[in-house]
C-alpha cells in the first residue's frame, strides 16, 4: 500500500462513521506562545476539546503535519522522525471508549480497510494509581471484541496516560495498539511490551478528567476521544518493512543522497544513520520553511530549529563526503516533488525554501572556516559550539584527525549549564502555556484584527498576516512588508486602531462556509484549518477575518493600543510588538 492510499482509506473510513474531514493546520501554532510547533493532531483543536463548538460538528478526522523537536537527537534509527504526519479522529463530547476502540480494531483488521491480522494485535491500557482507577471499561471492550486477556498489558502513567503538558487541563487514560512485525515467528500468546517486535501503531486517548490547579482530577463535563496514528510507522508495518526509511515516503530522498554521496544506504550502520538524519532533517526544514508564515533560518524560536536541522544535515553530509556545492536544495527538491500533491504550500513557496537553503549553506560554510581557524588555535570545544555553531561531534572528529584529546566531560558540564539557562529563559518566555483564553489575551487577539486592517489601509493590500504570538502581556504580529515602517506610518496605524476602539463598535461573529467568507472579502491566513464552515468576526466595515476566536464584544473594552517596537522578522516579513494600556 502506498501513502496516498493509506491517507485516503483513513479519511474514508471515518467519513463513513460520520466524521467531518478537516484539513491539516499550519505547522506554526496560532496565538499559542506555549510551543513552537504543532506536535500532535489535537493541538490546534484544544479550544474545541475544552467545550467551544466546532463549526464542522462533534466528530472530526484529519491528517495533521507535525514537528517534534524532542526527537531530533533520536533521529537515525528506524522509527524516529522530526517531521511526520499524524492521522487522527476526534469525538468532541460525542462517542466514547466503546465506539472508539471498536472503530480502531475495525479499521486495522477489516479486509475492506487495512486488513491486518487480528492474531498479531496486542494492546495496553492504564492501570490504577493514587489518582485514577484501572481502566476496566477499556479492558472489557477489548475482550468483548476478541482480544484475549494475555494480549492486554496494564501499564502505568508513563505509558498509558495523557496530559497537555501544562499544570492544568483535560487528561485521561489511553489505550495503545501494537502489531507483531516479525514475519518469521508467530506472535506469542502473551504480550510483552519490552519486545521490540511489537510495534505501537495507534493510540486512543480518553479525556475524561480535568486536572485542577491543586493537582486533583475531576470528571470532565465534556468527555472527548483523541486518537493518533503515525502515517510513516503504519505504512512500514502494512508493507512488512522493518525500517520507515524504506517506505516510499523516504525512498526517493535516500536515493538522491546516495547519488550525491556515491555511497549506498545499507553500506554500513554509520552510513545508514547519516542518510536517515539528512533525509529527516532536510524534509522537516523544507516543511517548516514552506509554511505560509515564511519561517527562515535564524537564531530565534522556529527559525533556530530550522537552522539547527539544516546545519546538522550539512554536518552529516560532510561525513558522507558529499562534494556538491549547495547540495541541500537538491534533497529539498525531491521532498517537494514527493509531497506537493498533498501539501500545495510546498510548490507555492518552493523558491523561498530553496533560496533559504542556499543562504544557510553559504553561511555555515563561512562559519566552518572561522571555526576551523579557531580549532587550530586550540579554542575550547564549548566556545566552538556556542560561538561558531560547531557540533561537538565535528570538533571530536577534527581532534581525532590531529591526535588531540577533547575533554568531553567538561564540554557536557558547560552544555548542561547552557541548557539550564536556556530552559529558564524559555519557561519565562512561554509561561502562558497552551490555549490561554484569559481576558487580556482575548483583548489582544481582537486588537490583532484591528492592527491587520490598519496596516493594510496605511501600507497597502500586499500586507497579509504571516503569524502572531499573543501572551497576556503583549501582542507580537508578523506581516508581509519589505521595508522598515517610518515613524509616521507607525503613528498612523496606532491612531487608526485607537480610533476604532473609541468608536465602541460591536464585534459580530457569524458562521458561514469558507466560500461565503471569501466572497465577503474575509481575511484569514489560517483559513485552511477550519474545514468548510468557518467563524467570521466583523468589526463595523473596518475588519472582517476568519478566526476561531474568542474575542471581546465591543471595541471599547480594549483600552489604549500602543506599538512598542517594529522590526524585521525574516526576509520580506516585518514584526510589530504592541500592548494595550
Amino acid at each position: 500500500m502506498i501513502s496516498k492510499e493509506l491517507r485516503q482509506k483513513y479519511l474514508d473510513f471515518f467519513k463513513e462513521e460520520g466524521h467531518a474531514v478537516i484539513p491539516s493546520a499550519s505547522l506554526i501554532p496560532e496565538n499559542d506562545p506555549g510551543t513552537l510547533f504543532i506536535s500532535a493532531g489535537m493541538h490546534p483543536l484544544v479550544p474545541y476539546l475544552m467545550g467551544q463548538k466546532h463549526p464542522q460538528g462533534n466528530r472530526l478526522v484529519n491528517i495533521q503535519k507535525c514537528i517534534r523537536t524532542t526527537d531530533i537527537d533520536k533521529v537515525g534509527d528506524t522509527t524516529h522522525h522530526t517531521f511526520f504526519e499524524m492521522m487522527g479522529n476526534w469525538s468532541l463530547g460525542n462517542y466514547f471508549k466503546k465506539e472508539a476502540i471498536e472503530m480502531s480494531l475495525e479499521f486495522l483488521t477489516s479486509s475492506k480497510w487495512l486488513g491486518l491480522d487480528k492474531r498479531r494485535i496486542a494492546v495496553s491500557v492504564f492501570k490504577e494509581d493514587e489518582n485514577a482507577s484501572l481502566d476496566q471499561e477499556a479492558v472489557d471492550v477489548w475482550k468483548g471484541i476478541g482480544i484475549s486477556e494475555s494480549r492486554i498489558a496494564k501499564l502505568g502513567k508513563k505509558d498509558n496516560w495523557w496530559e497537555t503538558g501544562g499544570q492544568t487541563g483535560p487528561c485521561g487514560p489511553d489505550t495503545e495498539m501494537f502489531y507483531w512485525v516479525d514475519d518469521k515467528n508467530p506472535a506469542p500468546e502473551k504480550f510483552d511490551p519490552q519486545d521490540e517486535r511489537w510495534v505501537e501503531i495507534w493510540n486512543d486517548v480518553f479525556m475524561e478528567y480535568n486536572k485542577t490547579a491543586n493537582g486533583k482530577y475531576e470528571p470532565l463535563k465534556q468527555k472527548n476521544v483523541d486518537t493518533g496514528m503515525g502515517l510513516e510507522r503504519t505504512l512500514a508495518v502494512i508493507n512488512s518493512l522493518d525500517d520507515d526509511y524504506k517506505t516510499e515516503l523516504f525512498i526517493n530522498i535516500i536515493k538522491k543522497i546516495e547519488e550525491l554521496s556515491g555511497k549506498k544506504y545499507e553500506e554500513s550502520e554509520e552510513i545508514t544513520k547519516y542518510m536517515r538524519v539528512i533525509a529527516d532533517h532536510i524534509k522537516a526544514a523544507t516543511f517548516i520553511m514552506s509554511d505560509d508564515k515564511g519561517i527562515a533560518p535564524s537564531n530565534l524560536d522556529q527559525g533556530y530549529v530550522v537552522r539547527r536541522l539544516i546545519r546538522r544535515a550539512i554536518r552529516y553530509g560532510r561525513q558522507l563526503e558529499i562534494k556538491d556545492d549547495l547540495w541541500t536544495k537538491q534533497v529539498a527538491q525531491v521532498v517537494i516533488s514527493d509531497y506537493k500533491d498533498i501539501y500545495s504550500e510546498l510548490e507555492r513557496n518552493k523558491e523561498f525554501v530553496l533560496n533559504q537553503l542556499d543562504k544557510e549553506e553559504e553561511k555555515f560554510k563561512k562559519t566552518l572556516v572561522k571555526g576551523l581557524r579557531e580549532f587550530d588555535k586550540g579554542t575550547d570545544a564549548f566556545i566552538l559550539f556556542s560561538t561558531y555553531g560547531f557540533p561537538i561531534e565535528m570538533t571530536q572528529e577534527l581532534a581525532k584527525e590531529k591526535g588531540i584529546e577533547i575533554d568531553v566531560e567538561k564540554f557536557n558540564q558547560q552544555m548542561k549549564q547552557h541548557q539550564e539557562l536556556s530552559k529558564t529563559a524559555s519557561e519565562g518566555k512561554f509561561k502562558s502555556g497552551l490555549a490561554d483564553t484569559g481576558e487580556e489575551t482575548v483583548k489582544l487577539h481582537t486588537a490583532a484584527h484591528l492592527l491587520l486592517a490598519s496596516l493594510r489601509k496605511i501600507l497597502g493590500d500586499h500586507v497579509v498576516q504571516r503569524g502572531s504570538n499573543i501572551t497576556a502581556e503583549r501582542l507580537r504580529f508578523d506581516f508581509s512588508h519589505s521595508e522598515k515602517m517610518t515613524d509616521q506610518q507607525k503613528q498612523e496605524v496606532e491612531d487608526l486602531v485607537n480610533n476604532i476602539i473609541k468608536k465602541d463598535l460591536i464585534v459580530i461573529c457569524d458562521e458561514m462556509t469558507l466560500d461565503e467568507a471569501k466572497k465577503q472579502g474575509a481575511m484569514g491566513v489560517f483559513e485552511s484549518k477550519y474545514g468548510e464552515k468557518v467563524k467570521v468576526y466583523t468589526v463595523g466595515d473596518f475588519s472582517k477575518e476568519i478566526c476561531a476566536g474568542p474575542h471581546v464584544e465591543r471595541t471599547s473594552q480594549l483600552g489604549y493600543f500602543k506599538i512598542i517596537k517594529e522590526e524585521s522578522s525574516s526576509s520580506g516579513v516585518r514584526r510589530i510588538k504592541a500592548i494595550l494600556e
